[in-house]
């Protein structure tokens, strides 16, 4: 890929229409990364690695999120109370 010049409009929606296909993957798999080896290969090659980057933390923060939804976050109990 070329500098950090701004991606063209085109080459945004290539890059995102690859995340998605790829995540999409992963939901399906379980998060098996293996399986999805070839659409990861195509969202790093359409994307700037920057967003590679970007995006891959992004997906770990919603899926902690989601996880977070799924099961609730418990707080410790407060001691002391009665």
């Amino acid at each position: 890929a070329a500098g950090m010049a701004a991606p063209t409009m085109a080459e945004r929606k290539a890059c995102w229409g690859a995340r998605d296909e790829f995540w999409q993957c992963l939901d399906s798999h379980g998060d098996d990364a293996a399986k999805c080896e070839k659409l990861r290969r195509a969202f790093e090659s359409r994307c700037p690695q920057q967003w590679v980057k970007h995006f891959d933390k992004r997906r770990d923060f919603l899926k902690y999120k989601k996880k977070l939804e799924t099961e609730g976050f418990h707080p410790p109990e407060a001691a002391g109370k009665s």
